[in-house]
């Protein structure tokens, strides 16, 4: 398990809905210091938040990223990008725009900050994928989230040795700037990310942060037109 007493955390995505509930409640639950990342760093009011510049599809800024901020304990890897909702309708290199963030460079930081966690204890490394990564409704971005899910699951292998914990966290919608314009029903992100952290702190390699989400790894294992009904 990895307590967030005293831990120093680098949040991917930071300006998001979801990265700053997770630099927000990080600090409530006794982080000593966050860094919060993204391509064009916001300011923030409080002193234990530091802004860090970091583009996850370069690897320039991610190996700057990790030398600038040596001493985090746990890194959440939540950058990411919607992009294509149909494979055949859009042109490859915008599919390949989309793992150039969700899949390349969630990768790239996991392996820059695998050192860094080493040297500081182990720690932990937090991957948010999607209830999407198990249901292919959304083409290119569906594909992508199923390959970081598959990323996530071999890095908790290669990262067990060090001690690190490596914590898949699956979620559907959540009322955020990236699904605003969406008509659905969408979950609180603070309950969200309260449920990822307590499983943080709870030393589990996996949760499901809501109801759908549940519902939908459960189905796996059922035939494929339970997932997909107008196959059948």
């Amino acid at each position: 398990m990895t307590n967030l007493q005293g831990a120093t955390v680098l949040v991917t995505g930071a300006n998001g809905g979801l990265g700053a509930e997770f630099v927000h409640q990080a600090l409530t639950r006794g982080a000593v210091k966050v860094y919060a990342t993204a391509r064009t760093p916001r300011t923030w009011d409080d002193a234990r938040v530091v802004p860090l510049a970091l583009d996850v599809t370069d690897a320039a800024s991610v190996a700057a990223a990790a030398e600038a901020a040596w001493d985090t304990t746990v890194v959440v890897n939540n950058a990411g990008i919607s992009g294509t909702s149909s494979l055949l309708d859009s042109d490859v290199t915008d599919v390949e725009h989309v793992f150039a963030t969700n899949v390349f460079g969630a990768l790239r930081v996991a392996k820059a900050f695998a050192p860094v966690l080493a040297r500081n204890g182990g720690g932990a490394l937090v991957d948010v994928h999607s209830v999407l990564s198990w249901i292919g409704l959304a083409g290119g971005y569906s594909a992508s989230k199923a390959a970081f899910w598959s990323i996530t699951n071999s890095l908790r292998l290669e990262l067990a040795p060090q001690g690190t914990q490596v914590l898949g966290a699956h979620l559907g919608y959540t009322d955020t700037p990236m699904i605003a314009a969406l008509d659905v029903a969408k979950s609180d992100p603070a309950q969200i990310v309260a449920s990822i952290w307590d499983a943080v702190e709870a030393g589990q390699h996996e949760v499901l942060a809501d109801q759908i989400s549940r519902d939908v790894r459960a189905a796996l294992s059922s035939p494929v037109e339970a997932l997909y009904p107008s196959l059948a």
